[in-house]
């Protein structure tokens, strides 16, 4: 039954596409995030789906779509530097078999990044993107939250639709993510179009912020825990209350504190204290035998590179009955982007990564300035959106400390929006001559 569900509904969104091409790049959203030839068990998994709909956005766009405004960016022009050094570094990768696997996925999350800039013309496609984002992403986080409130979950033990650490279905990743998305979904409160604003929409909203919330608490994952810290110092700049949202904030944590699962505080404890734990231990290790790595091979080692790794932990006492503990670990993974490009693609292409991420955060802080106090109705969702991806953009950099997700197909869509957002700003100024209109200030007589 669920399989036919799945059919139905992809074959329905395929088939408005040959009528709308630009539905076929919602759609190749949808299906990387969510994974429906995953989900299925005999209709659509033994189908190419992904690879299908990719052809047909890519075709549609250069068949059938205007443009006419269509703009390059400089960050797209980065995107590609890093796609061919990626390339290379597989060609003359440590582990060339396990460096093609990962390959086979990072270079299409790369182009797609590249290309969907190129389809985002309108305030409508814009939003339309950033709605099926939200959506697709909402159908994992909400069977997590469901499974949390419930009283399932636990570290590796809660299943987001599916039981394969896949793409967003990890949890430390989706944890990271859901709380990433958390600003664009108030925003979509406040400034979508495609469904207006009103009580359900806001029900939906605030019942999905709430899902989110709960993922780091049923994943157990610490760096859920930083993300949701991060994201509420960020929330500052934007309310106009700040004492009595520190205030609320501050009491809603300690009335939460109690029903928390004495498990997950257990766990949260050993972020102050990670020489006491394995698993924090082992990743320290990693990292610095990661850097020691990059000294010796400047260029990288090619995807996957950590399988040659071999540390050597030290890890202190939990607790007085407890004795110290030196273990040895290998082919341990980075557990941090950071790391993960600087083992994997050097010093140059970790430059071209840090480089895309932190010209996105500028550019994001620009369009906010620019728009913040525009007095035209027409503008009034920029800043708010140009803001919401740019705390998303803060806590996704702040959670990927924690876990290497340097490629993560949905951080890279999420790059694509603001990519598209930036060019659709830039067109709408440079071809009309045309500047915000903003409030000014009543001079007293």
């Amino acid at each position: 039954m669920r399989d036919i569900a799945f059919v139905a509904f992809l074959f329905a969104f395929i088939a408005i596409g040959f009528r709308k091409p630009f539905l076929f790049v919602l759609c190749f959203c949808y299906i990387d995030i969510v994974a429906p030839q995953r989900l299925s068990y005999f209709l659509i998994n033994s189908i190419p789906i992904s690879l299908i709909v990719f052809g047909l956005a890519i075709a549609g766009w250069l068949v059938a779509d205007d443009k006419k405004d269509t703009r390059w960016s400089g960050r797209q022009t980065l995107l590609v530097m890093l796609l061919v050094y990626c390339w290379m570094t597989t060609i003359y990768a440590d582990f060339p078999v396990e460096a093609a696997d990962k390959w086979s996925w990072v270079w299409k999350a790369l182009i797609w990044a590249i290309f969907l800039p190129l389809t985002l013309r309108t305030k409508l496609r814009i939003e339309a993107l950033a709605l099926i984002l939200l959506l697709s992403a909402a159908a994992i986080a909400i069977a997590g939250g469901i499974k949390t409130a419930a009283g399932g979950g636990g570290y590796g033990s809660l299943q987001l639709l599916m039981s394969e650490n896949y793409g967003l279905y990890e949890g430390s990743t989706m944890s990271c993510v859901a709380i990433s998305i958390i600003p664009l979904i108030l925003w979509y409160r406040r400034h979508g179009t495609i469904f207006p604003p009103d009580w359900m929409v806001s029900l939906f909203c605030f019942a999905l912020v709430f899902a989110c919330a709960l993922l780091p608490v049923g994943t157990q994952a610490r760096t859920g825990l930083v993300c949701l810290v991060v994201l509420a110092l960020l929330s500052l700049r934007a309310v106009k209350h700040r004492l009595l949202y520190i205030a609320g904030a501050g009491l809603l944590a300690a009335a939460a504190i109690p029903f928390l699962p004495q498990s997950y505080t257990e766990r949260m404890e050993t972020i102050r204290s990670y020489k006491a734990d394995q698993s924090a231990s082992t990743r320290v290790a990693v990292w610095a035998w990661t850097w020691e790595y990059a000294k010796d091979n400047p260029f990288g080692g090619g995807f996957n590179a950590f399988l040659q790794n071999r540390v050597r932990v030290e890890k202190e006492a939990s607790s007085p009955e407890e004795a110290a503990s030196v273990y040895e670990e290998e082919s341990r993974a980075y557990h941090s982007a950071y790391f993960e490009m600087l083992g994997e693609q050097g010093y140059p292409g970790t430059a071209m990564w840090l480089l895309l991420h932190v010209a996105g955060l500028v550019q994001m802080e620009r369009i906010r300035r620019r728009y913040l106090k525009t007095r035209r109705g027409e503008e009034q969702w920029i800043a708010p959106l140009a803001t919401a991806l740019q705390h998303g953009h803060i806590v996704y950099l702040v959670g990927s400390l924690f876990v290497a997700i340097a490629f993560q197909p949905f951080i890279y869509m999420m790059l694509a929006l603001e990519i598209g957002l930036t060019t659709y700003c830039r067109r709408r100024e440079r071809d009309a001559g045309w500047r915000p209109l903003t409030a000014h200030r009543t001079v007293a007589a």
